[in-house]
């Protein structure tokens, strides 16, 4: 299951990655610090060649894709070897493509009825996105609260860092978060995030 499987990192380093090289340097940055996990953004040219090679060279790394804007990049995100996909917003045209094929898919959501709509679809985990811009802890808290008993999970991401991402992680109803802080960033600071992420991860 999706959740379960975030729910064994609990942060997941949100990439934007300008080349293949780059990407690789990243990746085993990453898995060198104990942090074998990443959204790999389809914002760049180099995301796709990333994802593939990464894959092939770390197969311990949970690695995903995201920004997937439409039903194309979709299928080359999982053609690629991505074990999951996300996106900033609700596209009833890529979630229903994704469902209908079986693909490890969530959709973004910061309202109710969007969350409602995710569900009708079959979505039990949605990213909570732009989450500190919607209202951060509060706001998910309460949109959690109607949709509790029926099992969904969370992936806040947007404006989550070191300072506030605890608030996030104690929430019972978040799988993971998404990690922007950790793009391209120092060994230390993955260290750190890493040592945080051990405080929610069930044993």
């Amino acid at each position: 299951m999706l959740a379960e499987q975030l729910e064994k990192v609990k942060i997941v380093p949100v990439l934007v990655l300008n080349s293949l090289d780059e990407g690789l340097k990243v990746c085993e940055q990453l898995c060198a610090n104990g942090l074998p996990a990443a959204e790999i953004t389809f914002r760049t040219e180099a995301a796709e060649s990333v994802i593939r090679e990464a894959s092939k060279r770390f197969p311990e790394m949970f690695i995903g894709a995201g920004t997937v804007l439409n039903v194309k990049d979709l299928h080359r995100a999982f053609d690629a070897g991505a074990k999951f996909a996300v996106a900033p917003g609700f596209n009833p045209k890529v979630v229903g493509e994704a469902v209908s094929c079986n693909l490890n898919f969530f959709p973004a959501v910061c309202t109710p009825s969007e969350v409602e709509q995710a569900m009708e679809f079959g979505c039990r985990m949605l990213k909570f996105f732009p989450a500190e811009a919607c209202g951060g802890v509060p706001m998910l808290k309460s949109i959690i609260a109607p949709y509790k008993h029926l099992g969904v999970k969370f992936m806040p991401t947007g404006g989550v860092k070191p300072a506030n991402v605890e608030t996030y992680l104690q929430i019972p109803e978040v799988a993971a978060v998404g990690g922007t802080w950790l793009n391209k960033c120092d060994d230390e600071t993955i260290r750190q995030a890493v040592e945080i992420a051990k405080k929610y991860i069930k044993q």
